[in-house]
Parts: C-alpha cells; structure tokens; sequence
C-alpha cells in the first residue's frame, strides 16, 4: 500500500507522514528530501524555486518508486508537493487499487484566522528556512491551486477549516479503515 500525500505549502504534510509512520509503520519518503539531494548532489542544475521544472524532473522517479514499491508488496508513505494533478494517468489499475491519496488544503478562514500558529509550526517535524516571505495571501493562493487544480482531476481535497487537529485524526482513521479492506 502507498500512501501518497501533497497539498499546499504549510498544510502538514510532513506531520501527517510522519503520524501515519507511527501509527502504521509505513516508512515515508519525502520528495523534497529527494529534490535537495538532487540538487545539492549536482544532479540537477535546477533550484529549490524552479516548482512546475521540478514537479517535471521528480514526479517520473517518484513515480517508478511507487510502482516498484507496489510490485514488491511493500508499503510507503510518500509525501511532497511535487506531484501533478493528474497523476492518476501514469498508473494502470492494478498500481491505483494500492494508492491512497491525500491532498490537503486550508481554508481562506483557517488560514486568517491562524495564520500565525500555521507559521509557527512550520518547523514542527523539520527545520525550515524562515518563512517571512510568506503572507496569508500568499497561502490562500497557493491552497486555491492545490484545491482546483486536484479537485479539476476527479480528486478530493481534504479541506483544513476548523480544527487541524480533528481534521488529521478524522482523515487517519478514514486512511486506516481504507487500508484495512
């Protein structure tokens, strides 16, 4: 079984990789992860910025990962935003019965209403560069993508509006439930 998760910027979705490795004893790749070593390694000339070249350049490993994964019978969560929104095209059948996806996103009121707690725990499960070029509009726009572009492709976004907190347990218990068919 893979786990796959992305969404917007800030949303948590190293935090719920990283619940969902506790709970599940999955282990987890963080795409991002792969980028900076791509990246840092020389691999690759494009930079941490370059998001649509390197949603191009990682998502075909990424991809590949997945599947031989699935072929094996081992299971993984993957996480990151470098996943395109009509992923499902590069999978026949047989690979999609063993993806779980996630996409999350925050709501325009989360995100005023909490957008200082959101900054906050930015660095919750690892340390990130600062954040003050983000604002919350900033953040609006980057969820109003993650909510159109993947809700565009037949997918269902998990909408972050109230209770974080509520949010991930109700979606990991529906995770759970989905795994254990």
């Amino acid at each position: 079984m893979i786990i796959l998760i992305t969404g917007a910027s800030h949303t948590g979705k190293t935090f719920l990789a990283q619940r969902l490795l506790k709970k599940f004893k999955y282990p987890y790749m963080s795409i991002d992860h792969l980028k900076m070593g791509l990246i840092r390694s020389g691999k690759t000339s494009l930079t941490p910025e370059d998001d649509d070249k390197l949603t191009e350049y990682l998502w075909p490993i990424v991809r590949e990962i997945m599947k031989t994964a699935i072929e094996n019978q081992q299971n993984m969560i993957v996480e990151g935003c470098f996943i395109p929104p009509d992923w499902r095209k590069d999978f026949d059948e047989p690979y999609l019965q063993s993806i779980l996806f996630v996409c999350l996103a925050m709501s325009d009121a989360y995100i005023d209403t909490h957008f200082d707690a959101i900054l906050k725990h930015s660095c919750e499960i690892e340390k990130r560069l600062p954040d003050s070029h983000y604002t919350p509009d900033s953040l609006k726009a980057d969820n109003h993508y993650y909510m159109s572009a993947f809700a565009r492709n037949g997918e269902q976004v998990t909408l972050i509006d109230s209770s974080y907190e509520k949010t991930i347990r109700t979606l990991i218990k529906a995770l759970d439930a989905t795994r254990q068919k």
